[in-house]
């Protein structure tokens, strides 16, 4: 079998990265299709898969329709070079466009809801797979399962999370510290949407650094005040960083979902919210809040429990017993598709069998 996925996030190749390695392994062949916007390609270099660039991203409105027609025809393209049998993506328009010209299926991964972006690619997609947290309906095409795009690579079966990162980070082993995530909020989905002010972020810093070593992600450029703070590391080691944290509090829902299914505290700061935030925060792994009232608050009640990583821990162990590894089902899915899709609605207890 022949895959084409389409990445448009960071966090996109981890989701499938595992998969593609398992799939490798069962001699199927793979090609990733990318733009550049912060860490696509280095991580998809370090991570060893092929992949052609598109070049890169549109951030104005009349820059993202161009690029919408751009990357259609790239994508196209790319299509028309690998011959796949699949596309697959998460939630890539591009992806979806190319798929239904070359008549191939494409099956997406979904877990941010934006409506905008669903628009555009859910009536050329054949399924969409969500979380059973997932908040929206998306019709006859869904597929639930009972986990998280972050459990793809960060379940246990996937990752161990390695101390040398006291070493990269340039600190002591088990020194305390945090990392603080800022977005640009450039993304379609974050118009008219607010998490933290800089006199909150200063206020946060300043409360911090009295007690832990800071450390800044930040996916726009830093103001000068806080470039000395920037985390310096390999991306692909970040997920390791985010592990060994004492709190992470930040604006990315994605690294604050990833905190959470590490036993790392996270503090998420974004009035955009999502059922696997709310989910998280039920089960105490993850705090919500729609600006930075209450922010610090919330950190000076974290740093009052005692043993707060064995807590965490804990809570962390009651996730994963009600989880699936989300990868070993996606390999079953796809090697097994379209029969699969079937099997799935008539029984969907057996993800169970993926854990």
């Amino acid at each position: 079998m022949r895959i084409l996925i389409d990445i448009g996030h960071p966090g996109h190749v981890h989701l499938f990265k595992n998969f593609a390695y398992e799939m490798q392994k069962k001699g199927h062949e793979f090609l990733f299709t990318c733009r550049e916007k912060e860490f696509e390609i280095e991580l998809l270099k370090t991570a060893g898969l092929r992949f052609v660039s598109f070049g890169k991203k549109y951030n104005t409105t009349p820059g993202k329709l161009f690029g919408l027609l751009k990357f259609d025809i790239l994508e196209i393209i790319q299509g028309l070079k690998f011959r796949p049998d699949i596309f697959m993506s998460h939630g890539s328009p591009y992806a979806a466009h190319a798929s239904a010209i070359l008549r191939k299926p494409h099956i997406s991964m979904e877990d941010t809801g934006n409506m905008e972006q669903v628009r555009l690619y859910l009536p050329f997609t054949n399924n969409v797979l969500t979380s059973n947290a997932f908040h929206r309906e998306l019709g006859n095409k869904q597929i639930w399962y009972n986990g998280y795009h972050e459990l793809a690579y960060l379940h246990p079966n996937r990752f161990i999370p390695n101390p040398s990162i006291y070493n990269t980070l340039k600190i002591k082993p088990d020194a305390k510290y945090v990392i603080l995530r800022f977005v640009s909020w450039n993304a379609s989905h974050d118009i008219n949407q607010s998490g933290l002010s800089l006199i909150e972020k200063r206020e946060l810093i300043d409360y911090l650094q009295k007690k832990y070593t800071v450390f800044i992600s930040s996916e726009g450029k830093l103001p000068d005040e806080f470039k000395k703070y920037q985390i310096k590391i390999p991306p692909e080691e970040m997920h390791n960083a985010l592990a060994f944290a004492n709190i992470f509090i930040g604006e990315g829902a994605t690294m604050a979902s990833e905190c959470a299914v590490l036993g790392t505290p996270a503090i998420y700061i974004n009035s955009i919210t999502a059922g696997t935030i709310k989910e998280q925060e039920a089960y105490g792994l993850l705090f919500n809040f729609i600006n930075g009232n209450g922010v610090l608050d919330k950190i000076k009640e974290l740093d009052s429990i005692e043993d707060i990583k064995d807590v965490f821990k804990n809570r962390r162990a009651k996730l994963l017993e009600d989880k699936i590894d989300v990868t070993a089902f996606l390999v079953w899915f796809v090697e097994n598709y379209p029969r699969s899709k079937k099997v799935i609605f008539d029984n969907p207890k057996i993800q169970f069998e993926y854990k």
